[in-house]
């Protein structure tokens, strides 16, 4: 189900009686509109006119490289639109290009091939020295951008399908040789929209921007079975000015995750994540709702992440990262956020995630400071929270506010743990661990609050 503007999922904000009609209103005028424009693109051409067949069993590699040969080529201004009509289009990976926009009517699916002996292979990461999962190089995303600009991927939602099932139990199985493949993946690239399409079963993470800039995702659909190995739903990594809003997710892995590089390899790299803006998600996972890190060593910094809908998930919120990752998380906001049937409600942990190789720095030390989780509300969550800087790098500056994750139906009645911390709470129930500092004031901490960036 695609979440349409302005309304909430039937389990989200309309169970927080306390913020309900004001906030939400603000919410509805709050929008990614601006950080991209929407380009008129000058030529239309469908993927038929170039021998595209969605009988879902023609391979349409070629028909769709020669589609966006013919738009890269284009000498008049403003580009092309790519139509993809109604039915299933059988292809392997493939290159975007700039100044288009790949348009899937109501009814199309493109659909990754199945058979992964052909499937090309690109560099590792430089900021993460190696595949994500296996060293060495990584297979090319399904649908792949590099150093572009002015690109749009909407429709009236249809199905970009990875198939993940075959890279899923090569996993499983031990046979992977190199990292699978994300769904969609821009790097060092600019003006990127993606809206109004539905992602289904990517073989790793489904929609990957790194070392990218203004950037929006909206009005998406992300899914793939729980027990899918690491599908998580939108990774923005050492990438700056991300808006996304107004989707579902619902994947075997975090549904979003911040990141910027893996300990020496980002550190050199050293190019951060920052302002981020997250809005309006509902969504479901096994692990976290939205997450930081665990790769964060070219730092995270300026997060927001606002009206979020959780449910059965195994941990709400969570900032994650460890010894040997260097960089700074700072300045990371997330509010009104509903969660039900939880492990853990709140996360932000130093220990966390391994490490590309054994050359890492131990004195690269992380620094996690002006972090503030304000109203939150939960039901059925087993425990409360854990906060655990590290011995020679608290944590500091952490802000807890109107929280409540006792539950109802199941009172929660684990204790917050923590350690190397420093902080303040206001009125947080279950009541947090003495590290943070006991205050009556009404509003939030007195620490730095991420501002929204549209």
């Amino acid at each position: 189900m695609l979440l349409r503007k302005g309304k909430m999922h039937r389990f989200a904000f309309s169970i927080l009686l306390s913020l309900a009609t004001f906030r939400c209103a603000i919410a509805d005028l709050v929008s990614c509109a601006g950080i991209v424009p929407m380009t008129y693109r000058s030529e239309n051409i469908t993927i038929a006119d170039f021998g595209g067949v969605g009988d879902g069993r023609t391979m349409n590699t070629k028909a769709f490289k020669k589609a966006i040969y013919r738009i890269e080529h284009l000498r008049r201004s403003g580009g092309a639109l790519l139509y993809i009509p109604a039915g299933v289009y059988l292809t392997e990976s493939f290159n975007l290009t700039s100044h288009m926009t790949l348009y899937l009517a109501k009814g199309a699916v493109i659909k990754a091939t199945q058979d992964t002996s052909n499937w090309p292979l690109i560099d590792p990461l430089p900021s993460y020295g190696r595949g994500r999962e296996r060293p060495g190089g990584r297979y090319m995303s399904f649908i792949h951008g590099d150093g572009l600009q002015d690109v749009i991927i909407t429709g009236e939602n249809g199905t970009i399908d990875g198939q993940g099932d075959t890279w899923w139990n090569m996993w499983r199985q031990g046979t992977l040789q190199y990292t699978r493949p994300n769904l969609i993946e821009f790097m060092h690239s600019s003006s990127i929209i993606i809206s109004n399409v539905i992602f289904k079963n990517s073989p790793f993470w489904n929609i990957h921007p790194v070392y990218c800039s203004n950037v929006v995702i909206q009005f998406v659909t992300i899914l793939a079975p729980r027990d899918s190995p690491n599908t998580d739903g939108i990774d923005p990594d050492s990438s700056s000015h991300v808006c996304i809003e107004d989707s579902f997710i619902s994947t075997g892995d975090d549904l979003v995750a911040v990141k910027s590089g893996w300990d020496e390899y980002g550190i050199a790299y050293g190019r951060p994540s920052s302002d981020i803006t997250i809005r309006r998600l509902t969504g479901s996972s096994p692990f976290a709702g939205i997450a930081v890190g665990s790769e964060t060593s070219g730092g995270v910094e300026n997060v927001l992440a606002e009206h979020i809908s959780l449910h059965n998930m195994g941990v709400g919120i969570h900032l994650k990262t460890n010894i040997g990752r260097g960089g700074v998380i700072r300045n990371i906001t997330v509010s009104d956020v509903y969660m039900e049937n939880a492990r853990k409600g709140i996360k932000i942990a130093g220990d966390v995630g391994d490490h590309p190789d054994g050359r890492f720095d131990p004195n690269a030390l992380p620094v996690v400071k002006d972090v503030t989780i304000v109203n939150v509300w939960g039901q059925n969550v087993e425990q409360a929270g854990t906060v655990h800087g590290l011995r020679n790098s608290p944590f500091t500056g952490i802000c807890l506010s109107n929280i409540s994750l006792g539950g109802s139906s199941r009172p929660n009645k684990t204790p917050w743990l923590c350690s190397d911390v420093s902080g303040s709470a206001v009125e947080v129930n279950p009541w947090p661990c003495s590290e943070l500092i006991s205050t009556h004031q009404t509003g939030a901490c007195s620490v730095p609050v991420a501002i929204s960036l549209v």
